[in-house]
């Protein structure tokens, strides 16, 4: 952090060069900087669910993991610009090439729930990060991403149930499939 003395103005810059009200400890960086790169990798993962199910005529299906590709992608920005505004200077990782190949329907949701557990994981460590520095403005930031993150792994959860109960039985699958259609 870079500081500008004028004579009754002290200013904290961070490493972008905009002024910051509240330095961010290194740790919770890092573990914003760590949940973003998991944001963006859901991103590309549930895009190539959403082509392998297009690939199997599971429209629903394929359309519903294509809004949460761009759910997460939405996530990421926002992450993004959190930092940014926190005088911080962005910086994207490499990401991993996605999974594109599942033996069923349940081990696509299985994959999808447990990536949901993880990010609600991570932004529950990231809370209590920024608890432990008193950094305020990251529990208020981070408050209504961990109600909707919630809510996420709950609808996943759901899903998953229902496929399970579907047993692989294709009319079962369909019928999950065409309610997905409208989401």
């Amino acid at each position: 952090m870079n500081t500008i003395n004028s004579k009754s103005l002290k200013l904290t810059l961070g490493p972008a060069g905009r002024a910051v009200a509240q330095p961010i400890d290194s740790g919770l960086l890092d573990a914003f900087m760590q949940h973003l790169t998991l944001e963006r990798l859901a991103s590309v993962n549930y895009f190539a669910m959403s082509l392998w199910f297009l690939e199997r005529e599971f429209k629903g299906f394929s359309h519903f993991y294509s809004q949460e590709s761009i759910s997460e992608q939405v996530h990421a920005s926002n992450f993004a610009t959190y930092l940014i505004s926190r005088g911080q200077t962005v910086i994207l990782d490499d990401l991993l090439k996605p999974n594109q190949t599942w033996n069923s329907v349940e081990e696509v949701l299985s994959y999808s729930f447990q990536m949901e557990a993880d990010l609600t994981t991570s932004i529950q460590q990231m809370y209590s990060l920024a608890e432990r520095t008193s950094d305020t403005r990251s529990n208020v930031f981070l408050d209504p991403i961990i109600d909707s993150q919630t809510t996420s792994e709950d609808e996943f959860a759901y899903l998953l149930g229902k496929v399970k109960l579907a047993n692989n039985d294709p009319s079962a699958l369909f019928i999950i499939d065409n309610e997905l259609k409208d989401k």
